[in-house]
Order: structure tokens, then C-alpha cells, then sequence
């Protein structure tokens, strides 16, 4: 008798990962998440390596879960894997309080957000970034195939 089981939402050449208690507020994380949509995996891990902000750590292990998810899960391949979708939400908000004078209270807020990635095999459709020798990434493994 149990629960029916849900459709995929994603099509079949996609994967995602969430993270969904992250302590930043969301519009920071957000600049972090813009750094990286639209980009190929390897683009995207590189920039996040190197970005001085300290969000882009959290960033990267939630694409780092993407792409295994993808690998491991859908059986895609990870050289062909393009960030298709990077959106941040609201969570939970801590409120503190911190005496104030004149025996008033002033409020802290403590923001918490969700991150999700979503990542994509490349297809035709989807606009193509080159890489070297200006071939896009399935010609690419295409010919490295064929050696």
C-alpha cells in the first residue's frame, strides 16, 4: 500500500544538489551564486576556488554534490556538465536582542538561506560556450574519443 512514487522534475540530463541552512543572508549569497550560472563545471569550480569571498566555499561544495550527483546517480558525463541553474532563498532568521540604552532593546537579525544548484549535460539547444580551439565540448569528446 504506500506512497505512489514522484516524477523527476528534471529532465534526464540533469541533476541538482541543495544546501539548505547556509549562514549568510540571501542577497549575499546570491552574488556568489551569479558568479558561476550559465558556466562550465570546470569554470565555475576554478572561479570559486579562487574567489575571495568567504560564501564561495559553501557554493563550491554544493556544486562539488551536483556534479557527484549527476555522475554517480544519472550516469552523465562530467566533461559535458554546464551549471544550468544557481538560485538562492530565504530560511530561517535568528532574532537577538542587544540592550540598548535608556532601557531599550535593540533587535539582531541572524539570516539563514537555501542554495540550489542545478547542473546540465550540454546539448544543442542550450547556448554553447567554446572551449579550446573553438570547438564546443561534444566535439571535443567526440574527437578524443575517436584517439
Amino acid at each position: 500500500m504506500g506512497q505512489k512514487k514522484n516524477e523527476r522534475a528534471l529532465p534526464a540530463t540533469a541533476a541538482k544538489a541543495i544546501n539548505s541552512v547556509v549562514r549568510a543572508s540571501p542577497q549575499k549569497l546570491n552574488l556568489v551564486a551569479q558568479m558561476i550560472r550559465g558556466k562550465r563545471i570546470e569554470r565555475a569550480l576554478a572561479e570559486l576556488t579562487f574567489s575571495p569571498k568567504r560564501l564561495s566555499v559553501e557554493v563550491k561544495k554544493v556544486l562539488e554534490s551536483a556534479i557527484s550527483n549527476a555522475e554517480t546517480n544519472h550516469g552523465l558525463d562530467p566533461d559535458l556538465l554546464i551549471v544550468a541553474e544557481a538560485f538562492v532563498g530565504k530560511s530561517l532568521v535568528m532574532r537577538r536582542f542587544q540592550s540598548r540604552g535608556r532601557g531599550r532593546a535593540g533587535r539582531i537579525e541572524k539570516f539563514f538561506s537555501n542554495i540550489t544548484v542545478v547542473v546540465r549535460e550540454e546539448d544543442d539547444t542550450w547556448p554553447v560556450e567554446k572551449g579550446r580551439r573553438g570547438k564546443s565540448l561534444k566535439e571535443q569528446a567526440a574527437e578524443a574519443a575517436k584517439a
